[in-house]
């Protein structure tokens, strides 16, 4: 029975090690969906400010679809304040907006 017992454990232990580094690298390319205000503005990357008050920094590039309402508009037009809903994947030590909605009416203040 102890003989047993080790080697279940043992094999709990391999699969762990052989599944932990798998978890690390699988949060990388992960969608993260971002909520907030527009607190800087640093072209090509945004500091936004979360609903739950921490600043994320946002990069952008050529291939970020960013809408008001149905209207696609260029990143020149996003200005502090203004509320987005960004869709970004963490690449390396940065997030990459895929997508950014702008809301339609100003934040309030």
């Amino acid at each position: 029975m102890k003989h047993c017992m080790k080697h279940w454990i043992l094999a709990a232990v391999a699969a762990l090690v052989l599944v932990v580094p798998g978890l690390a690298v699988a949060h990388e390319g992960h969608t993260h969906k971002v909520l907030g205000t527009v607190a800087g503005v640093d072209d090509p990357h945004f500091d936004i400010k979360t609903t739950d008050g921490k600043t994320v920094t946002i990069m952008i590039n050529a291939s970020t679809v960013i809408t008001r309402g149905k209207e696609k508009i260029d990143a020149s037009l996003l200005k502090v304040g203004d509320r987005v809903s960004i869709e970004a994947m963490q690449e390396k030590d940065m997030m990459m907006a895929h997508s950014i909605k702008v809301g339609t009416a100003p934040a309030k203040k």
